[in-house]
């Protein structure tokens, strides 16, 4: 399995509005960190930002597994990671890691799909297949 050498990572403040009453994470609200890292990779790592796209194509979540390994609490200062596992001609395997300090708090494994305006896979557009490639093969 390929995996990007330098994860891209995103700090993420755990506010008020993540948590349920108890002030514990709330998992829809940690998806939704998912995605902004996801977002935030794109734009930063990638340099092709949501904006530039979504409408007329996306990268719609295929697949998705999350093991929640300690509880996130209000307050918390996250660190999610995001390393590239694999790349297709239209699609992106990732894992994400999620840490408070040194303790994990949750891991995602998904993989994105390339779609075009019908919602059908297409390839990646040729400047974002060549910055994935140069992702994965700093790791080789």
């Amino acid at each position: 399995m390929t995996e990007c050498a330098m994860p891209f990572v995103m700090t993420q403040k755990v506010l008020f509005k993540h948590c349920d009453p108890a002030g514990i994470g709330f998992f829809p609200r940690l998806f939704e960190m998912v995605n902004d890292c996801v977002e935030a990779f794109f734009d930063e790592a990638l340099g092709w930002p949501f904006e530039e796209f979504v409408g007329r194509e996306g990268v719609p979540t295929a697949e998705i597994h999350t093991r929640f390994a300690a509880p996130v609490r209000h307050g918390e200062i996250l660190q999610l990671s995001l390393a590239v596992l694999r790349v297709g001609r239209s699609s992106l395997g990732y894992r994400l890691d999620a840490r408070c300090e040194t303790a994990l708090r949750f891991q995602t494994e998904a993989r994105l799909v390339h779609v075009n305006g019908a919602g059908r896979p297409a390839p990646w557009p040729d400047a974002v297949a060549q910055r994935l490639a140069e992702l994965t093969e700093t790791a080789a």
